[in-house]
């Protein structure tokens, strides 16, 4: 299939799907990107659709080498594959340059359930909460870095940012795939779960600036959350009611 107007009706559902609203109603998100593309093959998960540029595709190495993927061993039926002229993929795109090829995944692709299944056992001592963080390239960094220091989890509180968000995406860098992510939680919920995560010693240490208390004096070992609020106004009263340590 080749779509080559961007006013057919196919993309202008999936330009809803850069809205938290659009993508609330359609239970879809968008992956944008070859990077992004190649994490979620690797592990097995294969988007809904892919639509993609060659001509784009072919600049890079990366794109080229995911091209020849796509084309041969993907796994991906024809109706699955959608070819897009340039002009097509520039409206799709979110990002200031267009990567040659956006995926479309539901909602419920990154269960935290089956994360937790496919992990391998390990220590994981830290259980990260986010409180009303709002910037999406803050969010994404974050959930990166969460990924490489092998957190348990993440808790993100109702007011956050969305994290099926275009920049959160792009910025967490497929860290998706294999962090556990809870989002739009109460404070109950979250309670709870700390409880649960840090058993007989519940402990939450929260990030404050101007703390007397520095990190490298704490036990980092025995399980504990970390709570990380607001990047203008800092922890919420909820998150100061939960800590145990600022």
């Amino acid at each position: 299939m080749l779509i080559t107007s961007p006013h057919n009706p196919r993309i202008s559902k999936l330009q809803d799907l850069y809205t938290r609203r659009g993508r609330k109603k359609s239970g879809l998100f968008l992956m944008e990107g070859p990077h992004l593309l190649e994490v979620l093959l690797d592990a097995g998960i294969a988007p809904r659709e892919v639509y993609f540029q060659p001509e784009l595709l072919q600049r890079t190495v990366k794109g080229r080498a995911l091209l020849e993927r796509l084309v041969h061993n993907a796994g991906l039926s024809d109706d699955q594959l959608i070819e897009v002229s340039e002009r097509v993929m520039d409206v799709l795109s979110d990002a200031q340059t267009a990567q040659g090829v956006v995926s479309v995944l539901p909602l419920d692709v990154f269960s935290p359930a089956h994360i937790y299944a496919k992990r391998l056992p390990a220590h994981r001592p830290v259980l990260l909460i986010l409180d009303n963080l709002a910037d999406p390239g803050n969010m994404g960094t974050i959930l990166r870095t969460a990924l490489a220091a092998d957190v348990y989890a993440v808790l993100l509180t109702a007011n956050c940012v969305d994290c099926y968000n275009p920049k959160v995406l792009r910025s967490a860098a497929g860290a998706h795939v294999a962090l556990p992510i809870e989002a739009d939680l109460t404070w109950e919920a979250i309670a709870e779960k700390v409880a649960s995560h840090c058993a007989s010693d519940p402990r939450a240490l929260l990030a404050e600036a101007g703390s007397p208390h520095v990190y490298y004096e704490q036990d980092l070992v025995t399980p504990f959350a970390l709570i990380i609020g607001n990047e203008a106004q800092g922890p919420s009263p909820e998150a100061w009611a939960l800590a145990t340590l600022t």
